[in-house]
């Protein structure tokens, strides 16, 4: 039977992480935001704002930051971790000892692990020792600055324990924020995970000055890429067809106001990967990494993923954006 979450814990005050906060302390819950920097924490205290961030935001009352992963962790038994995907692992073996044995942990970081290949939920099961029930993940056409200026809003709340996926539902739920709920964690992460690396296809397509015809055929052909290896890890069709995957990757995909896109954008317009990232203001993009780790999940279940493999060249083996486009463009013919 699902209960009331009446204090939850973020852990991660980036700009997602921050809007999540708002929208829990707009439906009425204590919130506990953890920042890495103290200054930062104080500074969301002093202000209600988190101007590194979230620019021009008032948080409510109900948001308190703090540094420490003990004040932010002590007694809460609703955890959302919202730390970059390539970073999960090292700061949560610092904060398992501190996690209550029976929380709900939500993640919120889109990625595949470098490396071990695991999807965040799977990081998390291994890092915390915790059961599969209690580990959740939140995905869905969500840019953090629209969701914080309440502009309406839909996402996916996915967790094998429906009681716990309709628990973190209704503390979600506010007038501008509607969350879904599912039990298929494989597909919410893969739509996830996958579409950032489409977005930085379609920012650098934009930047070198090509239109919406192109972008709608990157979107597409990254759908049936983001298709192929969700089922073949056992995916379900309508997880990527919904919020998770076609919602998030439209949004992503086609908006300034995504990470991903702007980085591929700056790339297609010219710069050097150190100039995109510096450009970037400390925001991550993390398509950037998990291109790489999305291509050899793939190749490991021998699925096919030409954008994917072309974004992969791009941020990791200097072939710029224009021979790219023409190496997708020069792909032989074959039925859709």
């Amino acid at each position: 039977m699902a209960g009331t979450v009446r204090t939850a814990t973020v852990m991660g005050a980036g700009a997602w992480g921050t809007a999540l906060a708002k929208v829990l302390a707009d439906g009425g819950i204590d919130v506990r935001l953890w920042a890495r920097r103290p200054e930062l924490a104080e500074a969301i205290n002093a202000t209600a704002r988190n101007e590194d961030y979230l620019p021009g935001i008032a948080l409510p009352p109900g948001v308190r930051a703090t540094s420490d992963p003990a004040a932010a962790l002590g007694g809460v038994t609703t955890v959302l971790l919202g730390v970059p995907a390539q970073q999960l692992r090292t700061n949560l073996e610092q904060w398992v000892p501190l996690l209550d044995p029976d929380a709900t942990l939500v993640s919120l970081a889109k990625g595949i692990e470098l490396g071990t290949l695991m999807r965040m939920t799977q990081v998390i099961q291994q890092v915390s020792g915790f059961d599969i029930n209690q580990i959740a993940v939140l995905s869905g056409p969500n840019l953090a600055s629209e969701v914080a200026e309440g502009q309406p809003a839909a996402t996916v709340v996915a967790c094998t324990d429906s009681g716990r996926a309709v628990e973190l539902q209704r503390a979600l739920n506010t007038g501008y924020f509607r969350p879904y709920t599912n039990t298929d964690v494989v597909g919410a992460e893969i739509g996830g995970a996958c579409k950032n690396v489409i977005a930085l296809a379609c920012g650098m397509a934009n930047g070198i000055g090509l239109g919406e015809n192109t972008a709608a055929a990157i979107i597409t052909r990254g759908l049936a890429e983001i298709m192929r290896l969700g089922m073949a890890l056992g995916a379900q069709p309508t997880t990527l067809a919904g919020l998770a995957g076609v919602g998030d990757l439209v949004a992503t995909c086609t908006s300034r106001h995504s990470r991903n896109f702007s980085f591929g954008r700056r790339l297609g317009q010219g710069m050097t990967i150190e100039e995109a990232r510096k450009a970037g203001e400390g925001h991550v993009a993390e398509g950037f990494a998990s291109c790489q780790s999305v291509l050899a999940l793939a190749s490991s279940y021998g699925v096919e993923m030409p954008l994917t493999d072309a974004v992969a060249r791009v941020c990791h083996h200097g072939l710029s954006v224009n021979q790219a486009i023409a190496l997708l463009l020069g792909r032989r013919t074959k039925p859709e």
